[in-house]
């Protein structure tokens, strides 16, 4: 008897583990298949030789990874870790000061105000870019506008101005949605409490504000720096591909110089890269929640 009762208790436990796991496996198999296994693949190509044509002929070499230490790889890399670099603090500035007047506001207000940021980007982003060639071209309001202040000009495309714009367009919205939880989290009676301690504007924000929202703002980091490296349809359209970040690079040596194995060690290089940013923004995060724990 107590051996049927047991059974009975086991078999809902059962049943329940059973449904979980049915129910996570065609996540399970979308992941395994357009994400693991591509990424074996091209960490296998990464390591393989090519023929004349560029093609993968297997083999193992590291030739494909010494290959990236040449001047002209390395010049992209640090390009694109500047560009990067350069891109995340437009973003996180900006994207700090909107989301600081976005909890300020009505909470009706902030729902409107999210709903337009979000809107354009319901448009293709190939289609947002042919945008900003039209906006900053010759004729564009752009340039009209700098007309009626005197200053004369044809067209800011292409240019390293028209790449900085189109990508801080691009991500600033990934910058202001992680800051902007993080704030409105944030009790505002704290500003008055500071105020009344004899806090300037700076003082609130610098010694109450920012590091309150200090996680979100190093989710803004990698939602922007990270995917600035990657991305190469900006630097194409707006910066005429006279300076390319690794993106570019990736794509012109598997489609222009064929040199697919080369490719695959940028791109997997790339992805290191990418992944220690995240480990050293992790580890921030995890020694500052042990000092608020400690204190």
């Amino acid at each position: 008897m107590a051996n049927t009762t047991v059974l009975r208790l086991q078999n809902p436990s059962r049943q329940r583990n059973t449904t979980a796991l049915l129910l996570l496996l065609p996540g399970t198999l979308s992941v395994l298949l357009l994400a693991i296994v591509p990424l074996l693949l091209i960490v296998k190509d990464s390591f393989a030789t090519s023929d004349p044509y560029g093609r993968v002929v297997g083999g193992f070499t590291l030739e494909n990874y010494t290959a990236l230490f040449d001047p002209a790889y390395g010049k992209t890399i640090v390009y694109s870790l500047g560009m990067a670099a350069l891109n995340t603090v437009f973003c996180l500035v900006a994207g700090y000061v909107m989301s600081t007047f976005l909890v300020s506001q009505s909470p009706r207000t902030q729902a409107l105000l999210i709903v337009l940021i979000i809107i354009p980007f319901w448009t293709d982003f190939l289609v947002r870019t042919f945008a900003w060639i039209n906006l900053l071209g010759s004729g564009g309001p752009v340039i009209s506008l700098l007309g009626l202040f005197g200053v004369e000009g044809e067209s800011i495309v292409p240019s390293q101005t028209a790449v900085m714009l189109g990508l801080l367009y691009s991500f600033l919205p990934t910058a202001i949605f992680p800051i902007y939880a993080s704030m409105r989290a944030i009790d505002p009676s704290l500003r008055e409490a500071a105020s009344d301690l004899g806090c300037g504007w700076w003082a609130t924000h610098f010694r109450v504000l920012i590091p309150l929202s200090k996680t979100g703002i190093i989710g803004a980091f990698l939602l922007t720096f990270v995917p600035t490296l990657g991305i190469f349809v900006i630097p194409v359209l707006l910066g005429g591909g006279k300076d390319p970040l690794v993106g570019n690079l990736i794509v012109t040596l598997y489609t222009e110089f064929r040199n697919q194995p080369v490719g695959a060690a940028l791109s997997i290089a790339l992805l290191v890269l990418m992944v220690v940013t995240m480990l050293i923004a992790a580890l921030f995060m995890g020694r500052r929640k042990k000092g608020l724990a400690d204190g």
